[in-house]
């Protein structure tokens, strides 16, 4: 055997190996894109935090999960917060495309958010999307292994509707909430995409607390569990501290999974971009170097982290500028 067949041989093996490791644990473990940054990025599972926000935003992000993994997930999501003059609506937009080895699905919906004001300084917001899911499986793709044979002849396009729906509870310094992503999830699959995503609902539960330390110092402790039936549950804590309310520090643990470093910094006003690395503390970390997450935001109107929070009535009901930055 000479070192090319030799090569691709072993490519192919790896190939096998790989898209087994998905199918058995990549994809059903991770039914919804993940995300590190998920405090800055929570009208992608919320619908009810579109209407929370000061200011229209836009947010991008792009995440590479496990390097040097053939066909590990890739992820980019473009999203649009619109809050209404009347202070109790909102509108959003999102749009999500999540790689995992040979599947490429693409999520895009519309969010809807009510809110309501339970005290002069608590509000409920209340939140529902619609859309769907374009999903496409290619297994003709050759990016495993150098051979002039596909693994499989066999590609597959299909088109489901999704429809999520969320609450969002905050105050001054303080948040909390829960979402599901799609209701719609049992028996819309076929036989030939049901081993590749997972048919089960998922809920997300958010919440975290702003201490002020000093004037130019704030530390910020959040969460976020991911509960999806017959899979573990995932748990991510972090911690960050944010100085002069233009410089984010921090570092976050996802429960037996990895550990991550975060950075942010307040270009301006109206700009803000943030990035976190994980790296793998389960077994996966041998065989990866580790995981890369971008994100920017802009502030239609200027601002940044001391303008974009929500107003909320003071005692005497004139609208109160919050200027305690939450974490997003």
């Amino acid at each position: 055997m000479n070192y090319r067949k030799h090569t691709s041989y072993i490519q192919t093996i790896c190939f096998v190996f790989t898209l087994a490791f998905f199918v058995s644990f990549g994809v059903q473990a991770q039914k919804e894109p993940q995300y590190t940054q998920y405090m800055y990025n929570v009208g992608s599972f919320n619908p009810a935090y579109v209407g929370t926000v000061e200011m229209p935003e836009i947010v991008g992000l792009y995440r590479a999960q496990w390097i040097d993994v053939p066909g590990a997930p890739r992820t980019m999501r473009f999203g649009i917060n619109v809050p209404f003059s009347n202070e109790k609506t909102g509108l959003g937009f999102n749009v999500v495309n999540d790689e995992l080895g040979p599947t490429t699905q693409t999520y895009v919906d519309v969010a809807y958010s009510y809110q309501v004001s339970l005290s002069d300084a608590t509000k409920l917001s209340f939140g529902l999307d619609v859309g769907g899911s374009f999903l496409h499986v290619d297994y003709e793709e050759e990016y495993f292994y150098d051979s002039n044979e596909p693994l499989l002849d066999e590609q597959v396009n299909k088109f489901y509707p999704t429809i999520g729906a969320g609450a969002f509870l905050y105050s001054e310094n303080w948040y909390a909430g829960i979402s599901i992503p799609n209701f719609l999830t049992n028996g819309i699959y076929g036989d030939e995409v049901a081993v590749l995503v997972e048919d089960k609902v998922q809920f997300n539960l958010i919440g975290g607390y702003v201490f002020d330390l000093s004037k130019k110092l704030k530390f910020k402790p959040a969460f976020m569990v991911n509960y999806l039936q017959g899979s573990p549950v995932n748990v991510n804590v972090s911690s960050n501290f944010l100085i002069n309310d233009v410089f984010t520090l921090g570092a976050s643990y996802r429960v037996d999974n990895a550990v991550s470093g975060l950075a942010g910094f307040q270009i301006s006003d109206g700009v803000f971009i943030g990035y976190s690395y994980d790296y793998n503390t389960n077994g996966l970390g041998d065989y990866n170097n580790g995981s890369h997450e971008v994100i920017l935001k802009f502030y239609l109107g200027g601002g940044g982290a001391r303008s974009r929070q929500p107003k909320i009535n003071n005692a005497k009901g004139k609208p109160k500028q919050i200027d305690s930055p939450r974490f997003f």
